[in-house]
């Protein structure tokens, strides 16, 4: 999605991943292999005028090394060290007066007991570096089952308890900052995971206040001032009555900012790519009311979809699995009403979630 941002801007995109199957592989020259490889990195970034990431599970290491050979890394490899270990990352939160939620790191089990001492139950067991759609975490809901989760999470490298939030709902903030220090914010997102994967978005959010979209932005300003950002950075949020806690930080655009392809001004593609260019900033306002759903492990059939009014339908190429996102639909309503309509006739012809 990024590299087809760029092509009505006329940028040229190199890709590395892993896979030949690669979905930008479509729209972009691919260079296929590991991402801390350090020769495909380069010959990856051979001729390129800036490097991005769209994944924060990238080797900062690695990213580092390219800036300290010449490369223009944006975002910023310190940004994206920081996002990759949960209590660094809520340790600079922190520091920033940007609330969290309660944490301790736990190095082995006399820790963990430590911590479930003063955070209490239920908490959640997660490992600090990597793990994602709910993957490498444990719920605790009583000291009972603090062996168990130990068993399960201890050969997974360095852990981090954190307080289980009885939050209302799921929140994120998306913005982007430009390499002038222009900075600008899309709509607070309302977003409803199951199983740990995201299934719904809705911008912007329904019952938002302007003191929680205000406040909500004033946290990822610090953060991109913070680390002189450039590109998009997202914030994911509990919201409990009134308060905002943040909940992980991801240096890159977002799955729950997909609807703004076709549901904002800009999109959070094209404005990373305007940002990490050095180009002026598109506006970020909504247009109306819209929905992003996850197509979690099977596809619909594109001629059920596609006939529905305000639906954009996403297929991304990829096998479908189990718990994969192969694709996604959005859907676009000039008011709240319509949207819910619309969102019931497409769930309507929607295949289960395989995940």
């Amino acid at each position: 999605m990024l590299a087809l941002a760029a092509i009505p801007l006329g940028v040229n995109v190199r890709c590395l991943d892993p896979s030949p199957d690669a979905p930008a592989g479509a729209v972009s020259e691919l260079t296929v292999g590991p991402l801390d490889d350090d020769l495909a990195l380069r010959a990856t970034a051979t001729g390129a005028e800036v490097v991005t990431f769209e994944w924060e599970g990238v080797s900062a290491a690695a990213t580092r090394g390219l800036e300290l050979d010449g490369w223009i890394v944006r975002p910023c490899p310190a940004a994206l060290a920081a996002s990759q270990d949960r209590v660094d990352e809520k340790s600079a939160l922190t520091a920033l007066g940007i609330p969290v939620t309660p944490f301790v790191a736990v190095d082995d089990h006399a820790g963990l007991l430590v911590a479930l001492d003063q955070l209490g139950t239920p908490a959640v067991l997660k490992t600090r570096r990597g793990g994602y759609d709910g993957k490498g975490q444990h719920v605790i809901h009583a000291d009972a089952d603090a062996d168990a989760a130990w068993k399960d999470l201890a050969n997974s490298g360095p852990l981090v308890l954190e307080a289980f939030v009885p939050f209302d709902r799921e929140l994120s903030i998306i913005a982007v900052r430009g390499v002038d220090g222009d900075v600008r914010t899309w709509p607070l997102t309302e977003n409803v995971h199951r199983d740990g994967i995201l299934r719904i978005s809705r911008a912007p959010a329904p019952d938002m206040t302007s003191d929680l979209q205000e406040r909500a932005a004033s946290y990822t300003h610090a953060v991109l001032e913070h680390f002189e950002y450039v590109g998009v950075l997202t914030l994911e949020l509990f919201q409990v009555g009134n308060t905002l806690l943040v909940n992980e930080m991801a240096p890159r655009v977002h799955n729950s900012g997909h609807w703004t392809i076709e549901g904002a001004v800009t999109s959070q593609f094209e404005n990373h790519m305007r940002a990490v260019a050095g180009w002026p900033l598109g506006e970020t306002s909504a247009r109306g009311e819209v929905a992003m759903v996850n197509c979690i492990g099977a596809l619909p059939n594109p001629s059920s979809v596609m006939g529905l009014p305000g639906v954009h339908f996403h297929r991304y190429g990829k096998a479908p699995r189990p718990g994969r996102k192969v694709g996604h639909v959005t859907v676009t309503a000039p008011d709240a009403h319509t949207l819910a309509g619309r969102l019931a006739a497409l769930q309507a012809v929607l295949p289960p979630d395989r995940g």
